[in-house]
């Protein structure tokens, strides 16, 4: 049989109970026991620094004959009267899952420090066994113990050599303990519709083993057994190292005051009997030192007398009396042994070591490629997003100018008949500069050659091309046009011949002509040689202008 050896109780601890870090102990922790048909309530504070029951109080469930226990709605308006009758506002609320709705597994696995790691390897190897899916439960472990198998024997018929044989590696014991999700969930509405905050959702036996331990009934690190009785169930709990290796609850005839035959103690000693049989069929090495008997039943005492004629390990009551209870809660004590055990291993430190609402949690599993795929992606999307606002404030700016420039072109079509005049009147100007012709002398040379406007003025005076003049003039008679073509050729101009044509005027203009002047290369104009006609006496075309509504 390997030599199995304990790890010191320190670093099996961290180990053990490793889970999130808890912020502030509780100084005061409420744990609420369903025993059958009455509620248990034990309550702890901090007295130097370490957690002491101060309260352990019971009420009945006053739950009607009908009622289905297994509406947690029911259930928790009757916790919430029985609270109501003791008193009682509880703050923070810690309650425990019996045997029976629990799945409990020893694992043998490598040594592992890390506990998320640890936890990933209990899930994966408790998945394979389990009756329902493990997403569909909720796993908590506790290592109970390092088993470290001894050395291989030599082989006197081994040839000697080098090599000597490995040494074994050593291995974690583990327990694990299986709620489904539903039952959890069934104390969270149950504590919901009591109107209490469940913090904490333990395990029944490991806590009996925690309340054993406060009660000093056994010497540190010894195994043995634990019968609590309940109205109904009888639960056997093997404790060893201050773990529950071994737990079984059974049904049994419930047992009340008016119950006087000895059905009840016998089914509870047959049970116990059965128990013990399995646990020494486990190979289990740990003897039992001791057999413990637990609970308010009544029938303790009984069965304690039928177990010692059964039994050779010694039987006896557990004595709650180092707990050092008040004398109004001694009494109700006797029964509470899970909600002490509740309330001591919440308040402690390390906390509860099953917890199905702060289960220890599995390291997360990180897929490198697919992290390195994400990053490259959003990599990619910072890059697209900064080239998209470039590009959107590129547009932006193209826009604006678009904008500016069609406001101007749209002012510029406004502007287009002016802009053609003054196009216009260039050409004109840039002919007249490149035809070297001093037009502006030309027309002043004409003022002073032609008649005086009392005959004749002109209408018009136009370049038509190159060195040729067009003059639009009104005569008072065709004598007189005759006259101005005579008068333009003695000038110096070569004249074609007019075409008179008559016409109506008010002022007695009625004949005009349209004169086509060639202005000769050899023409040479003085106008010191010349003098303009004088100007008639009511000649106003120099005065200035008179202002509107004046006299």
């Amino acid at each position: 049989m390997a030599d199995r050896d304990a790890l010191p109780a320190s670093p099996l601890k961290r180990l053990t109970r490793a889970r999130e870090p808890r912020a502030k102990l509780p100084a005061q922790a409420t744990a609420l026991d369903l025993d059958g048909r009455s509620l248990r309530v034990v309550q702890t504070t901090t007295r130097s620094g370490q957690p002491v029951v101060s309260r352990v109080l019971v009420a009945p469930l006053n739950l009607p004959a009908d009622a289905d226990r297994a509406d947690a709605a029911v259930l928790g308006a009757a916790i919430a009267k029985a609270l109501e009758q003791l008193k009682l506002k509880p703050g923070p609320v810690v309650m425990g899952v019996p045997r029976a709705q629990v799945v409990l597994k020893t694992l043998l696995l490598p040594v592992i420090s890390d506990v998320r790691e640890l936890a990933s390897v209990v899930h994966l190897q408790v998945g394979k066994d389990l009756p329902f899916r493990v997403a569909d439960a909720v796993v908590d472990f506790q290592v109970h113990r390092q088993i470290t198998p001894p050395p291989p024997k030599p082989d006197a018929n081994a040839k000697p050599g080098p090599e000597a044989p490995a040494a074994p590696l050593p291995k974690l014991e583990v327990l694990v303990a299986v709620a489904k999700r539903e039952v959890v969930e069934f104390y969270q509405r149950a504590a919901e519709a009591a109107g209490v905050k469940l913090v904490a959702l333990g395990l029944l036996p490991s806590a009996s083993a925690r309340c054993v331990h406060a009660c000093h009934a056994v010497e540190n690190r010894q195994a043995y057994g634990l019968i609590s009785l309940r109205p109904d169930e009888v639960g056997i709990d093997i404790v060893a190292d201050e773990a529950v290796p071994f737990s079984r609850g059974a049904s049994v005839k419930p047992a009340t005051e008016a119950d006087t035959s000895d059905a009840f103690v016998n089914a509870a000693t047959i049970e116990v009997v059965r128990s013990l049989h399995s646990y020494s069929g486990l190979g289990a090495t740990a003897a039992l030192t001791k057999l413990l008997v637990a609970g308010a039943t009544g029938h303790e005492a009984a069965v304690v007398a039928a177990l010692a004629t059964r039994v050779s390990t010694p039987v006896a009551l557990l004595d709650a009396s180092a707990l050092e209870l008040a004398e109004d809660s001694r009494g109700p004590a006797a029964g509470a042994t899970a909600g002490i055990g509740l309330a001591l291993g919440f308040a402690d430190a390390a906390g509860l070591p099953f917890d199905f609402l702060n289960p220890k949690r599995p390291a997360v599993q990180r897929d490198l490629r697919r992290i390195k795929i994400l990053a490259v992606l959003a990599a990619a999307s910072v890059v697209f997003l900064v080239l998209a606002g470039v590009r959107t404030w590129m547009m932006n700016q193209r826009q604006k100018i678009l904008d500016a420039v069609t406001l101007e072109a749209i002012a510029a079509e406004k502007n287009r008949p002016i802009y053609r005049q003054m196009i216009s009147q260039a050409n004109v100007v840039n002919e007249w500069v490149r035809g070297e012709r001093d037009w502006l002398l030309h027309y002043a040379y004409l003022t002073a050659v032609l008649p005086r406007s009392e005959e004749v003025f002109l209408t018009s005076l136009s370049v038509s091309g190159p060195g040729a003049l067009r003059l639009g003039v009104r005569a008072k008679s065709g004598e007189i046009l005759a006259k101005v073509e005579k008068q333009l050729r003695a000038a110096g101009y070569d004249v074609k011949p007019l075409a008179i044509t008559p016409g109506s005027d008010k002022n007695g203009y009625e004949f005009q002509s349209t004169v086509e002047l060639a202005v000769p290369d050899k023409l040479k104009i003085d106008l010191a040689k010349v003098k303009p006609p004088a100007r008639p006496e009511d000649d106003a075309s120099l005065d200035p202008p008179r202002k509107k509504g004046g006299g």
